[in-house]
């Protein structure tokens, strides 16, 4: 595939969608993705949402009680989590809920590291753009949350793809290129389809379809806009942050890391502050 478009052929997305399952949106995310797009949204009627379901619920009084919102006083009820959360972080509790028990199918032990991994991940990178001029936090944090989210739908699909997986950890291959030697799509093609079916902005597909290509930073605005990119970038960093902070392996071929640095105008004051931070709010959310 080129990158002459960031549309698929007619018939990329006919062999995709033949081959891989890919969630629907649930009703309740439409719902409550609507209330909060309106220009008052109805703080009521989206806690009447999450209420409807346990594992949304515990999910929005988590995030409500978490120092990222800095308040000592535990909030118990949904409705004063959505009140403290504001609309934006409640559609991504939703969301990110959703996505979640979206993905079924899978040994429990491995589908738990990756949405721990997965969310922390997400937290970081909305951190890391709130902090940026002109990249929002709730967009860098859906992103995250959906960036990788196709792998768990490749791997329910294909047996040998968790061992695919595992020797481009250990060998540091990328695991689209991976992807495209084995098997008939790539989780960012995949994952770019699946924010399409769930009526997220086409700029969260645009950055998720791109975000693992080599000359990323050199492409023209047209195929990639600055807006998408800057995501990607802010991803990036968070990832590589967590990934010093949780003292894993760094030795990535291709560690885009410096590249998005500089795209972001990061200083290394700002760089150390960062770590700090993410570093108390990993070890709170570890709590």
């Amino acid at each position: 595939m080129t990158h002459s478009s960031n549309e698929l052929s007619p018939e990329d997305l006919q062999k995709v969608i033949a081959t891989i399952d890919i969630p629907t949106c649930p009703g309740m995310v439409s719902d409550a993705m609507d209330e909060g797009q309106k220009d008052e949204p109805d703080l009521i009627r989206l806690a009447e949402i999450i209420s409807s379901d346990a594992g949304m619920s515990a999910a929005a009084l988590k995030l409500a009680n978490s120092p990222l919102f800095g308040t000592s006083a535990a909030v118990s009820s949904v409705r004063k989590a959505v009140e403290r959360l504001g609309t934006k972080n409640v559609v991504c509790v939703v969301v990110a809920s959703a996505l979640r028990s979206s993905v079924s199918g899978l040994p429990a032990a491995w589908i738990e590291q990756f949405w721990k991994r997965t969310t922390l991940l997400a937290l970081a990178s909305s951190m890391i753009a709130r902090r940026q001029y002109g990249v929002s936090a709730d967009a860098a944090y859906t992103y995250a949350l959906f960036h990788d989210a196709a792998i768990p739908l490749l791997m329910r699909r294909f047996p040998n793809y968790g061992e695919v997986l595992e020797k481009c950890q250990r060998e540091g291959i990328m695991l689209n290129v991976a992807e495209e030697e084995y098997f008939p799509c790539s989780h960012p093609v995949v994952g770019s389809l699946l924010v399409r079916n769930w009526g997220l902005p086409p700029i969260l597909g645009q950055a998720i379809r791109f975000h693992h290509e080599k000359d990323l930073y050199d492409l023209p605005d047209r195929t990639l806009p600055g807006g998408a990119l800057s995501l990607i970038a802010v991803t990036q960093v968070a990832e590589h942050l967590l990934g010093e902070i949780l003292e894993e392996n760094l030795a990535l071929a291709n560690d885009p890391f410096d590249r998005a640095i500089d795209f972001l105008g990061i200083s290394g004051d700002d760089l150390d502050e960062l770590r700090h931070r993410l570093a108390e709010a990993i070890e709170s959310a570890a709590g």
